[in-house]
């Protein structure tokens, strides 16, 4: 197969986006814990959850990989906040720009997704760093709060969803485009 997807998922919201996308684009869907050689892949997306630690599974899955003339490497983002601030826009670029060579996120074509949380599923871990970030938000003046703190203050301890697979139509748009360049 020509065109390959690969996602990094801990708790299940860019599992859902892969699936659905594999399911509309029938291009195979797999986890980058056993993603394979991508040198001979014509399309590649790949698409990551967001954690304080960057998007999950990006370094592993691209650390020696360079595009080469024919292929298209599609970036995915999916992450609590809302992808139309320019705020979190930036703040996604910058987690990007710490993981990817900066020549690699220049080529790559850049989606963002929002995804959901659902703090009874957290680790026990994940929900200690929630916690603490939590109560120090909670201290900053509420004109103070960006955009993203809000939102992390707003639906703290609650299960919530944000998944939109119609936005998955530019992100379709943008794999027909690819499939038919030379």
């Amino acid at each position: 197969m020509e065109h390959i997807i690969i996602y990094g998922s801990q708790y299940g919201s860019t599992r859902s986006y892969a699936e659905k996308l594999s399911e509309q684009t029938k291009i195979p869907a797999l986890s980058y814990k056993n993603a394979p050689n991508l040198s001979d892949k014509k399309v590649i997306i790949y698409l990551g959850g967001l954690y304080a630690g960057g998007v999950l599974g990006l370094t592993k899955t691209l650390r020696h990989f360079s595009i080469q003339d024919g292929q298209k490497l599609i970036l995915v983002t999916v992450g609590l906040a809302d992808p139309n601030e320019l705020e979190n826009q930036h703040n996604i670029r910058t987690s990007l720009q710490k993981q990817l060579p900066s020549k690699l996120l220049d080529q790559a074509k850049l989606f963002h997704l929002r995804g959901g949380i659902d703090y009874q599923k957290l680790s026990f871990g994940h929900r200690t760093i929630m916690k603490l970030l939590y109560r120090s938000l909670r201290k900053i003046p509420l004109e103070k709060q960006t955009e993203e703190n809000r939102a992390l203050i707003e639906t703290y301890g609650k299960q919530v969803s944000y998944i939109d697979f119609s936005t998955l139509e530019p992100i379709i748009d943008e794999i027909k485009k690819a499939g038919t360049e030379h």
